[in-house]
């Protein structure tokens, strides 16, 4: 009896018990499967939450983009190469993960159901078959789901990626066409070198930092707003730089980087050389014409400002000479630095350079090829001395020669300077042909003294004649009107009286040199 219980009907009961086991034993696979997917699909969430959040070591599996390790000290902007490395580290985790956590609960079940079963195998065995299925059809369901979230990601990332360099590249077109608006297509220019910058470089505004950074346009280092080494925070447009937090410019050719004026870019730019002879009068006339605008804006007119402190400096020092009527310092035959001022508020702001260059350099046809600023210029300042003119002593009446100090004239014929200064302008492609020439005849505050000047003073025409007849100068006027659009002849004094208030001749020529 024993014997048919235990060949008979245990096995019979077994069998049952077995077939009832697989009618439910489906809902188990699907029920096993299931959890392996909700494992995976839940691992793929806290891998995302670490490497988009949490950020730390063990979400780690490439190198981050450091700014130490830029060429450019900043950080990266997120969609510029954080982005990407981030679906690749989130890709390799998601993996290693899924081969991780499918192979631990495979084992798991081997363990516990076939080499170390709890309960006698002939229960555990199906039991094991049955989750060793599940977690089967679990693996197969969970790569699907993974690959889509992985695609969406890669999909969204990629849409916002293209948005970032669409909207870098707009914000780079709105400010070059403000930098067109403001007559800048080509940049600004620099006050040391003279060259076109298309955009400076710019010192990290933290007093700690001054990074340097040499483009700070959207792109790969910020949209709106670039974040420095430091940490500190900078704009990346000059549209967004209010005037309090203008930041300080530089030069970005190699052979310069020097600071520029903080205002550059910012409005448009006017460049005023002024040409003329050793000793002709050209700081002194520039200095006057700094006085008229500073005595025009006290009246009403266009406010002035100085661009920076080196102009400031150097304009107040010859404001008080003027004023003493001393005489100024012969300019160094070094490159000169312009004199820069803001002309104007609001949007009639403009950024003037005015060019003062030692006269020696007008006579030296090597020197002359270092006056580049000239082809940024649209109107040019000739300085005539008329003491330099050799028909000036032996033609007028009365006689200069006893009433004059020949030692204050300029010791350069003016048409050698004008030749040659001319043609160098020419040859650096500045069109001069477009342009227009105010000749500013100098230093009548001493010939009017002895009735040595022209008839009227304030009247172009009159100036003019008086130098092609009285001076003799006709080739010289004739080569000025054939080389420029326009011509206007002023004669000026550059004197100051006691009040600061200067020769209504300076005023009206600087009036018709800025004008437009």
């Amino acid at each position: 009896m024993p014997e048919i219980v235990a060949y008979v009907f245990v096995p019979l009961l077994y069998a049952a018990a077995l077939t009832v086991y697989l009618v439910v034993a489906p809902a188990l696979v699907a029920l096993r499967a299931l959890a392996l997917v909700m494992e995976l699909l839940r691992g793929h969430i806290r891998l995302l939450t670490g490497v988009l959040y949490r950020r730390t070591p063990e979400f780690r599996t490439l190198p981050p983009y450091r700014p130490q390790d830029e060429e450019v000290k900043a950080y990266r902007n997120y969609f510029f190469g954080p982005g990407a490395r981030d679906l690749r580290q989130l890709g390799t985790l998601d993996r290693r993960s899924y081969v991780r956590t499918v192979g631990d609960s495979f084992r798991n079940v081997t363990s516990r159901q076939f080499l170390a079963p709890a309960r006698s195998r002939a229960v555990t065995v199906p039991y094991g078959v049955t989750l060793h299925v599940g977690l089967g059809l679990g693996a197969g369901l969970a790569v699907p789901p993974l690959v889509l979230l992985l695609g969406l990601h890669a999909l969204v990332l990629a849409l916002l990626m293209g948005g970032a360099r669409v909207a870098a590249g707009s914000l780079r077109a709105v400010d070059r066409a403000l930098l067109y608006r403001r007559r800048l297509p080509t940049g600004m220019i620099c006050p040391h070198c003279y060259e076109r910058v298309p955009y400076p470089a710019y010192d990290c505004p933290r007093p700690t930092c001054r990074r340097r950074h040499a483009d700070i346009r959207p792109g790969t280092y910020g949209i709106l707003r670039r974040r420095c080494e430091c940490e500190q925070r900078m704009p990346t447009l000059l549209m967004l730089m209010s005037r309090e937090a203008r930041l300080q410019a530089y030069c970005t050719h190699t052979n310069c980087g020097k600071p520029m004026n903080a205002d550059a870019g910012h409005m448009p730019e006017v460049v005023l050389p002024l040409i003329g002879g050793q000793a002709a009068g050209k700081t002194r006339l520039m200095a006057a014409m700094l006085l008229s605008l500073e005595n025009a804006a006290q009246n009403g007119g266009p406010a002035i400002r100085p661009a920076d402190a080196e102009s400031d400096a150097g304009y107040q020092v010859l404001r008080e000479v003027l004023r003493m009527r001393g005489h100024t310092r012969g300019t160094q035959k070094d490159l000169p630095r312009a004199h820069s001022f803001v002309l104007g508020t609001g949007r009639s702001e403009r950024l003037v350079h005015l060019f003062d260059t030692a006269g020696e350099r007008f006579v030296d046809r090597d020197e002359t090829d270092a006056l580049r600023y000239a082809r940024a210029a649209r109107t040019f300042v000739f300085v005539l001395d008329p003491m330099a003119v050799a028909d000036f002593w032996t033609r007028l009446e009365p006689s200069p020669g006893p009433l004059v100090d020949r030692t204050l004239a300029s010791t350069v014929d003016p048409e050698e300077v004008f030749g040659r200064s001319v043609l160098a302008v020419a040859a650096m492609g500045a069109p001069v042909d477009a342009s227009r020439l105010a000749v500013a005849v100098s230093k009548t505050d001493l010939l009017a003294e002895h009735g040595l000047v022209p008839d009227r003073l304030d009247d172009s025409d009159a100036a003019r004649a008086w130098v092609r007849d009285k001076l003799g100068l006709h080739s010289l006027v004739q080569a000025m009107d054939l080389h420029f659009h326009e011509v206007r002849f002023f004669c000026t004094a550059a004197v100051a009286d006691e009040d600061g208030q200067v020769d209504a001749g300076v005023s009206g020529f600087v009036d018709w040199c800025l004008r437009g």
